[in-house]
């Protein structure tokens, strides 16, 4: 098979996907890396490219998505599917669609100066940029008055989300999953840097298994994490992302190439299929009219 890796400078010498890429190499398979910031992309000649597929490792706000959705757009498999990246990138938007996921309570605001407008009784909040990524620019915030300290620290106009702090133990779960295997590992939460953890992989419950199962099938993800915490209420999601770093997990990197070769040969038959189809109906088409002109 055939591959474009779209990878942005950022992870230009990340294990994830680059690993990923020799190993498809290894196995016997072609693969393109496709950098948006130093490559002219002929958007005209992409179904000439014959690319099997195209796999997307780049940063929230780049322009590698519009690059993957061009490719979807001209009957290229993807994977991750491109709508299911923009779903869970935009953290407002995944929230909303997550309904029913047990997720805090969540507030949407275009300035920090609507943050005001929070009731007291829902503090502590944390505040997180909605296109942010990687735990950066989390900021934890007691009570109301904290708002002015806050603005301080602020350095780009931003949309935010402002969730209820959730009494924890000030670990979180990450999990992580390609296609129905999920592992777990424990990591120290960004606001609770004063917590010593023992990063190691963990065998997952039932339940956060499950939470994570349920995640891909709704957002419809293939390769993906979560970011959990422990509450009295049960596990909450704080975070999804599409194909993460997968650290700590035995065997990454043929875990991640097997299920992209999976992934990709399972949507090339259903797209070969559908052609199929199409093509016998434009041949019944055809031999419906020209019986009609026969007996006209």
């Amino acid at each position: 098979m055939h591959f474009c890796f779209i990878i942005e400078a950022r992870y230009r010498y990340d294990l994830m996907p680059l690993a990923v890429a020799r190993q498809l190499v290894a196995w016997g398979h072609n693969v393109d890396l496709l950098e948006p910031q130093t490559t002219l992309t002929c958007l005209s000649d992409l179904t000439q490219e014959k690319y099997d597929a195209y796999v997307l490792k780049t940063v929230s706000d780049g322009p590698g998505l519009s690059l993957l959705e061009a490719a979807e757009a001209a009957g290229i498999p993807t994977i991750n599917h491109s709508r299911s990246i923009r779903l869970v990138r935009d953290k407002a938007v995944a929230t909303a669609y997550a309904y029913g996921l047990p997720i805090p309570l969540t507030y949407f605001a275009v300035h920090s100066e609507l943050l005001k407008q929070i009731p007291t009784e829902h503090y502590p909040l944390v505040v997180k940029p909605t296109n942010g990524s990687s735990c950066r620019d989390l900021f934890l915030l007691d009570s109301p008055a904290d708002l002015a300290t806050w603005r301080l620290v602020e350095t780009t106009a931003r949309f935010f989300l402002a969730q209820h702090y959730v009494e924890n133990r000030g670990l979180d779960s990450k999990l992580y999953v390609a296609g129905t295997e999920a592992f777990a590992v424990a990591k120290r939460s960004p606001l609770h840097p004063e917590v010593r953890v023992d990063k190691r992989l963990l065998p997952p419950t039932l339940e956060l298994r499950n939470l994570a199962l349920r995640v891909g099938r709704l957002f419809d993800l293939d390769i993906y994490g979560l970011d959990v915490v422990e509450t009295r209420d049960g596990p909450m999601v704080v975070d999804i992302n599409d194909f993460p770093s997968f650290r700590r997990v035995p065997h990454a990197v043929s875990l991640v190439s097997a299920e992209i070769l999976h992934i990709a040969s399972r949507r090339l038959s259903r797209l070969n299929g559908l052609r199929s189809e199409t093509s016998s109906e434009a041949i019944n088409e055809v031999a419906v009219s020209f019986s009609y002109m026969v007996r006209e």
